[in-house]
């Protein structure tokens, strides 16, 4: 403003103040600073908001594979029930047309087969591909692989390992990972209501009478067996590796380890048809008998192999040590499930003794259900073998506890097992056929299918006919040719020697042996179990037969005709038959543990010293007292000698040396239980054989017959 000059009226600016522009220059940098805030509150909020968003989707879709897969469990566990119902409803056609030339087993494989043919090319590929990664600075594989996934770690188990070639074939469809099992299923929860159940209905009599040549087949015939597959594969395995058919190690060990599975006989198929023809009961008696122990010998020797561990650098050469450690381990792992079984067994019947628990037939049977059943379990987890284990405790159980149950239990624990023993054997089967489809991991080697065979048949005919031979030496009762040749021709392979090869499939050599057991139960139970009935007739062997009574001797020209009815034939026969060893044992069992674990047998007053009286009125049950007569089993096993058989008629008595002196009939009837001085004797009454108080005790009359021809 220039001197001189007059103010403006209504100026809004004083004389030297700033412009408002400049006052607002210190305000900047706080707008800015909010401005910025809001703007990344503004982001947060919707990156927050799309985070969210992102989590709910992937919370919505793991719902959803949860319920796929939970859909996809029930489709494939639907799939065997329905596989089980068609396999019954056939059973009772085949039975009802009396079709003998295919059994259910065969039967179960074939529809297992073929729905196993419908899940591997009728059913698509419903995930997507598996991303392979590298963990180049791992020298092992862990069994649980925790993965970090942007900040978000996922759990996965290990599956088993699978070779270079092959990674781009990994199975895609989850219904076929679906009905692959876990191995561990098979073991147990299938095996053991089958090994139960073979021993819980174990016919004592007439396998007893067989006893030193069932165990002698079952275990020197299954170790000759194992050693000759073990050798003769061995060389089939040396020439697959010059023909340049082997691509992976293949050891010495591997082929005796499949030289014991594949011993493991299961003639169900053959037993079947015998037991549904009523064959010899003999032959039925060694075949039966040879196939229950059989197996428990196999698994055991399949595990000392595995345990075979020699000192030095090469882990598969030949060690004496090692091999005499191995020897060792067999030794105590059968002795330690035999003694756990039995033990298990013995606890189970002194709980229902001494408890009023038959008042309650439920609870009884279903605690005789899980004591049976623990046993497998238990041995298994004390790193024992859970079939010895659960099959000697079926034989107690049958010997001791089933005496001690009501009589509505001893009904429903038979049916159980029988109906878990079908059941669990024809899922098995089925499984079989459709594993030949579903697994991942087949190796069908020609070779080595075809050598398998030709070792299986020279293994098995290697231990029939000599050890046959040797105990024909010692056997009052031969074991013919027909017998033998039938025997040879039985050898089928079943449940146990798959459930012992699926068991372990990580390496190349368990996969090759995997597929080819399956082969070689398919091909045994169709054609060997098929050609059973033929193979009766043209081999004459006895059909038709009551196997409560026993054959006539081999002489023709002569009726035997026994005194007092047909249970002293059968105890005749078989005190003469019977080992002394166990004899001896019997007259044990019968005097002490008898009436120790059950309610049958003769007081302990009785037997033990007087000193012992005390703990005799302990440990007798009331029930032997008011007893007019002991317990009898439907098969107990007769022991008697020859000599003891008399018979009376009138004043004559004939022996069964043939002597006669005059006696007097006495039919007067006590009306308690008199105790008899001998151990004989007192067998004879717990066996049923000594409730007729007629004087005479058997006889054996032999009379000439006609010659017809």
């Amino acid at each position: 403003m220039e001197p001189g000059d007059a103010a403006r009226p209504g100026s809004g600016r004083a004389t030297g103040a700033p412009p408002p522009r400049l006052l607002l220059l210190p305000l900047l940098p706080l707008l800015l600073g909010w401005g910025l805030r809001v703007a990344a509150a503004a982001s947060a909020s919707s990156s927050g908001a799309a985070a969210e968003d992102s989590s709910a989707m992937e919370e919505l879709a793991t719902e959803k594979e949860a319920e796929e897969s939970h859909r996809q469990d029930s489709v494939s566990l639907l799939t065997f029930i329905l596989l089980l119902t068609l396999t019954i409803l056939t059973i009772w056609l085949f039975k009802h047309r009396r079709v003998r030339f295919l059994h259910e087993t065969g039967l179960a494989m074939i529809y297992g087969l073929i729905v196993g043919v419908i899940l591997r090319y009728g059913t698509p590929a419903t995930s997507g591909r598996d991303k392979s990664l590298s963990c180049t600075q791992e020298d092992r594989a862990f069994s649980t692989l925790l993965v970090n996934v942007s900040g978000k770690f996922f759990e996965y188990t290990l599956k088993g390992e699978i070779s270079p070639g092959k990674i781009n074939s990994v199975e895609q469809n989850d219904m076929l990972r679906k009905v692959t099992f876990d191995p561990e299923v098979f073991f147990n929860i299938l095996l053991p209501p089958i090994i139960f159940h073979a021993g819980y209905s174990l016919k004592k009599r007439h396998f007893f009478r067989n006893l030193g040549s069932i165990l002698a087949y079952a275990f020197l015939g299954t170790a000759v067996s194992c050693f000759i597959i073990g050798n003769l594969m061995y060389g089939v395995v040396k020439l697959m590796k010059i023909m340049g058919q082997l691509s992976d190690k293949f050891y010495y060990t591997d082929c005796l380890f499949f030289g014991a599975i594949i011993s493991a006989t299961d003639p169900v198929t053959v037993l079947a048809i015998f037991n549904e023809l009523h064959a010899d009961v003999d032959l039925y008696a060694l075949l039966f008998g040879e196939s229950v122990l059989n197996d428990a010998v196999a698994i055991v020797l399949s595990s000392s192999i595995v345990a075979y561990q020699p000192a030095g650098l090469n882990t598969h050469a030949f060690d004496a040590a090692a091999f005499f450690k191995s020897v060792g381990i067999f030794l105590g792992i059968f002795s330690g499930s035999f003694t756990m079984g039995a033990v298990t067994g013995v606890v189970t019947a002194l709980v229902t003794k001494f408890t009023k628990l038959h008042c309650f037939p439920l609870l009884e049977t279903a605690l005789f259900f899980l004591m049976s059943w623990s046993t497998f379990l238990l041995a298994e987890a004390c790193g024992f073998t859970g079939v010895v284990a659960v099959l000697f405790c079926g034989i107690t159980q049958a010997h001791y506890t089933y005496n001690n149950l009501s009589v509505e239990s001893r009904s429903r624990t038979k049916q159980l097992f029988e109906v878990l023993h079908f059941l669990a054997e024809n899922f098995i089967f089925s499984y079989m056929g459709l594993a030949l489809f579903t697994f991942q991991k087949h190796v069908f080697s020609p070779i080595f299918i075809i050598g398998a065979f030709v070792a299986i048949f020279l293994g098995r005919a290697a231990h029939i006919y000599p050890l046959s031979f040797f105990l024909n030496l010692g056997r009052r009762h031969k074991i013919g040719w027909n017998f033998q040749h039938m025997m040879m021709f039985s050898g089928l392979r079943g449940a146990m020697a798959f459930a012992l090869a699926i068991r372990d499939t990580a390496s190349y050599a368990r996969q090759m042996m995997f597929t080819t057991t399956l082969l070689i139960v398919f091909f045994t139970v169709w054609i060997i179990g098929g050609g059973t009935t033929p193979m009766l007739s043209w081999l004459n062997i006895r059909v038709g037969v009551d196997p409560d009574q026993d054959p006539p001797p081999n002489n023709d020209s002569f009726q035997v005709l026994q005194g007092d009815g047909p249970d002293s034939a059968r105890g005749n026969r078989t005190k003469q038959e019977s080992a002394w060893i166990f004899r001896l044992w019997y007259s044990f069992d019968h005097n002490y543990l008898k009436p120790i674990l059950t309610h049958s047998g003769p007081p302990l007053t009785t037997t033990l010293p007087a000193w012992c009286g005390l703990l005799a009125r302990c440990l007798t049950s009331p029930q032997v007292y008011d007893n007019q007569e002991p317990l009898r089993e439907e098969d107990s096993d007769f022991i008697l000698t020859e000599g003891d058989l008399t018979l009376t008629y009138g004043d004559s008595t004939v022996t069964a040396n043939g002597s006669s002196s005059s006696h007097t009939a006495s039919t007067s009837l006590e009306g308690s239980r008199r105790m008899k001085s001998s151990s004989e004797e007192v067998l004879e009454r717990d066996l049923g054989m000594g409730d007729q108080k007629v004087s005479s005790r058997g006889t054996r009359l032999v009379f000439p017959l006609e010659d017809n021809a």
